[in-house]
């Protein structure tokens, strides 16, 4: 009678690690971002608030890279504040933008909003010690305002998620 090898895989308790592409973000072409015939006005505060979740999902990296942009701008006149930022946007570059593979700290996989935060908040605080608060208060309400326009005169009609990209941001609905 056959035995089967002590070696054999088993089964996990584990579930399989979803593909690659949920674990970092993904940056927009900038033709669809800044596409003049997909603008309208929305047509209430429902779908607004509608436009500004989905475009939020599916232009993360754009918007952080025109926060960024935004940023860097308020800090012309500082130089020790662009120093800090170059080397805070060299761990944007490094973590967030052009990575390859998923961030792993401890062998846990961190998710891409998790990263996004951190990355907001070392780069805030950064800065915050040059002395340049007022600054970064200024340009990140900038941002904001600037952000918040483009997602929500934004139609998203043509923009499609991927199924696992939908249901990170709380997009799908099941129904039994």
């Amino acid at each position: 009678m056959p035995m089967a090898p002590s070696h054999a895989a088993k089964p996990s308790p584990h579930p399989p690690p979803p593909p690659l592409g949920t674990y970092y973000a993904t940056r927009r072409p900038w033709r669809s971002f800044f596409d003049i015939s997909a603008l309208s006005l929305p047509f209430g505060y429902g779908e607004a608030m509608s436009r500004i979740r989905h475009n939020a999902n599916y232009f993360r990296v754009n918007y952080a890279l025109i926060a960024l942009v935004i940023l860097f701008c308020s800090l012309v006149y500082h130089p020790i504040s662009i120093i800090v930022f170059l080397l805070a946007t060299v761990a944007w570059i490094w973590l967030y933008f052009f990575r390859e593979a998923p961030v792993t700290v401890f062998g846990r996989i961190v998710d891409d909003r998790a990263l996004l935060v951190f990355l907001i908040l070392v780069t805030v605080v950064s800065l915050v010690f040059t002395h340049v608060g007022l600054n970064v208060l200024v340009a990140l309400i900038i941002s904001v305002v600037v952000i918040g326009c483009h997602a929500s005169f934004r139609g998203t009609e043509d923009l499609f998620l991927e199924e696992s990209e939908a249901a990170e941001a709380g997009l799908l609905s099941v129904v039994q």
